[in-house]
This record gives C-alpha cells, sequence and structure tokens, in this order.
C-alpha cells in the first residue's frame, strides 16, 4: 500500500500532472492511529516507503515526528482520514485538462454526468472556488465538496476539482483514487477539444 503511493506519484508524473515535486497523497490502515504521507517537496520520481512520513492520530489532531516536514497540504489529508476506520487512500494532483476545464468555466459533476465510463465508476462532486494552497480554508472546502461526515469520515463524492489548483480524490487504496483522477482527467480532454462551451457554468463564489 505504502510502495503503491510512490508508484501512484510517479505514473502522476510521467502524465505530466505534476511536476517533480508536487502532489502529495496519504494513507491510513484499517483501525490504524498512523497516517502515511508524503513530505513537502520531495522528488516524487524517486519517493519510496522510507522517504513517507509517519503520523500518528489523537483524539482531535495529528502529530508529525520531530523535524519532520509533511506535505502543505497536510491538513487536507487529516480531515479526510481522521475519523474513517476503514482504508482509505487521499490523492491530490494537477492534471492539466482538468485544471483548465476549471478555468474554461466547466463545472465537473455535470460534465461527468455526460460521460457513462466516468459516472459509472467515479462519484464527481463540485469543485472548491479559488482558494489559498497548503491553507485550512482550502481543507475545508475541499472536505465540505466531497461530502465528508466529520463523525465517520465517510464521503458523498470520490474526486472535486480544486479551482485554479487541481483535484483531491479518495479511495481504498492509491491507484483507485488515482483512476478517479484518470476518468475525470479523460473526459475533460475530450471536453477541451469538443469546443463546446460549458454546461453548468462552474460557482466560483
Amino acid at each position: 500500500m505504502i510502495t503503491a503511493i510512490g508508484n501512484v506519484m510517479r505514473r502522476a508524473y510521467e502524465k505530466g500532472w505534476i511536476t517533480t515535486r508536487d502532489g502529495n497523497c496519504s494513507v491510513r490502515r484499517r483501525n490504524s492511529k498512523l497516517m502515511y504521507i508524503t513530505p513537502s517537496g520531495w522528488r516524487k520520481t524517486i519517493i519510496h516507503p522510507e522517504h513517507m512520513i509517519k503520523c500518528r492520530f489523537t483524539a482531535t489532531s495529528i502529530t508529525v515526528p520531530p523535524n519532520a516536514t509533511p506535505s502543505g497540504e497536510l491538513e487536507m489529508h487529516r480531515q479526510l482520514l481522521q475519523n474513517y476506520e476503514r482504508t482509505r487512500s487521499v490523492v491530490h494532483l494537477h492534471p492539466t485538462n482538468i485544471i483548465a476545464a476549471m478555468y474554461a468555466g466547466w463545472d465537473l459533476q455535470v460534465l461527468a454526468a455526460d460521460f457513462p465510463e466516468v459516472s459509472r465508476y467515479t462519484r464527481v462532486g463540485h469543485s472548491t472556488p479559488v482558494l489559498p494552497v497548503t491553507s485550512d480554508v482550502l481543507a475545508k472546502a475541499t472536505s465540505e465538496a466531497l461530502g465528508l461526515n466529520y463523525y465517520n469520515g465517510e464521503v458523498k463524492y470520490d474526486i472535486v476539482g480544486q479551482a485554479a489548483h487541481g483535484v483531491c480524490s479518495v479511495g481504498p487504496d492509491p491507484w483507485t483514487a488515482y483512476e478517479h483522477i484518470e476518468r475525470l482527467e479523460h473526459i475533460c480532454e475530450i471536453a477541451l477539444k469538443s469546443g463546446v462551451k460549458p454546461k453548468g457554468v462552474m460557482n466560483e463564489s
């Protein structure tokens, strides 16, 4: 599971969805108090299990090992894993066509509804507005867009866009979360190449 994080990040780099030091991923195993998360600014092409930062959940927060520097999006990962009792992975990337589609005004949820290869397997929520990266406000907006139930960790959606920034996807393992991103990226590329104007313009209020 932890090895898969490195494999997913390398695949994302190969596809051009992140630059060398971008993106982040985490995993929490079933009934575990530990969360493994990618380090901040680390080259994702050479990330391996020994580079992952092992954080520990407390009742309401998370502790980070001394001198460790986890991803700046730590709070987003914490919220999505804190109260979930089963295994879950959170993947945050910057896929080119998804970001471009949001920039063009597409509501990703509306777009996904037109493509059964996405809607059958991936639940797409509404995107967050433009917010400061690595901020608590972005973390909260992402959790709310995913329909997070703060009491049991359940989510209503599998993936949401973050305007002018990227996506956040969740799944039972890193590859499943990655596949949600891959499906959405594919149809965003189709929509952009089609020249069709957005239906249901993204709400950035």
